[in-house]
């Protein structure tokens, strides 16, 4: 047998592994959302997860999303992508939202021919389930439209138990494309657009207190993400921060300020959430309100820092009254 059909197999048997280990934990979602959080815990800490004195940032994100976030009305609308944009206004905020061009409750609702010649598409339910189009008429429709279609049927919430997903009305929402400038180009492609980089506040019962930078997202190159204090200061509490050179810097946004106090009105309700934005052109736009990264399950934070995190996080009776 060649090498290239016995990678083929390989990754055959992958798929099958991957495919059946997702539809276990699922499984085990719908007998309880505790004993898949807990089974998922141990696989990707070897240690038994403690939600009765949880410590750790993951333990405490788990903690909530068990306890506090799973069935509460303003978790659930603040996750579902559509629906945030209310709340956004209603924390005096709405200037920061980027431009909605429609909403569509099925995939054949979509009228193309209403659309712009660059537009994002995206879910409203969960995350990855984005279409960027950076020119229409180059576009596959109905590509396009079975892709839509295989994802509005999944139940993204059962993987990890993130149950403020599943009771999100499914829509579609058609929002302006930023950070692309076609102004120059005559036949662009998707290889043009370079996504904006993403500030992701990380926010602690209200009060801002990390910024994580995506860099490169969107090209061939590995992104890497840097945190930065509210001062920014290269705060080297992860892998790419350490591994940063002695003199490292990425520019201080000048909307830092601003950038922060959104943040702290859009978490406020909240014992954790980071709050994720994009700057495109010294103009802060939001992006969208994330309760559970990484599912709860980070395993690329250092234990150090998802302790130093963790004990940011007040889940004190006291601290949760806003809340209900």
């Amino acid at each position: 047998m060649s090498f290239k059909c016995k990678l083929k197999r390989f990754k055959l048997l992958v798929n099958i592994y991957s495919c059946l280990k997702s539809n276990f934990y699922c499984m085990l979602t719908i007998i309880s959302p505790v004993l898949n959080t807990k089974v998922r815990y141990r696989h990707a800490f070897h240690k038994k997860l403690d939600l009765t004195n949880p410590q750790t940032l993951n333990e405490k994100v788990l903690w909530l999303k068990l306890k506090l976030y799973m069935y509460n009305p303003l978790v659930i609308q603040c996750a579902d992508k559509y629906r945030v944009r209310e709340y956004v206004e209603n924390c005096g905020c709405g200037e920061i939202l980027n431009e909605l061009y429609s909403v569509y409750d099925t995939v054949d609702d979509i009228d193309w021919e209403e659309l712009p010649d660059q537009f994002v598409l995206k879910w409203n339910f969960g995350a990855g389930c984005n279409i960027i189009c950076t020119d229409k008429t180059r576009m596959n429709k109905e590509q396009t439209l079975n892709t839509l279609r295989k994802w509005g049927r999944k139940k993204y919430w059962l993987p990890y138990s993130e149950m403020q997903y599943k009771y999100i009305p499914k829509k579609m929402v058609c929002e302006k494309l930023l950070g692309f400038d076609i102004s120059s180009k005559t036949r662009p492609d998707a290889k043009d657009w370079v996504a904006s980089e993403d500030y992701k506040v990380y926010c602690f019962n209200g009060k801002p207190k990390f910024i994580m930078v995506c860099v490169g997202r969107g090209t061939d190159s590995h992104p890497k993400f840097y945190f930065f204090n509210t001062n920014w200061t290269l705060a080297r509490i992860n892998r790419d921060s350490i591994n940063a050179p002695a003199d490292f810097h990425l520019e201080k946004p000048e909307c830092l300020e601003k950038l922060l106090d959104y943040a702290s009105r859009l978490s406020a309700p909240f014992p954790f959430v980071r709050v994720d934005f994009y700057i495109v052109d010294n103009k802060i736009f939001f992006g969208e309100l994330t309760f559970t990264p990484s599912g709860g399950l980070d395993t690329n934070r250092l234990p150090e820092t998802d302790i130093m995190m963790g004990n940011l996080v007040d889940i004190s009776c006291e601290s949760l009254t806003v809340m209900k």
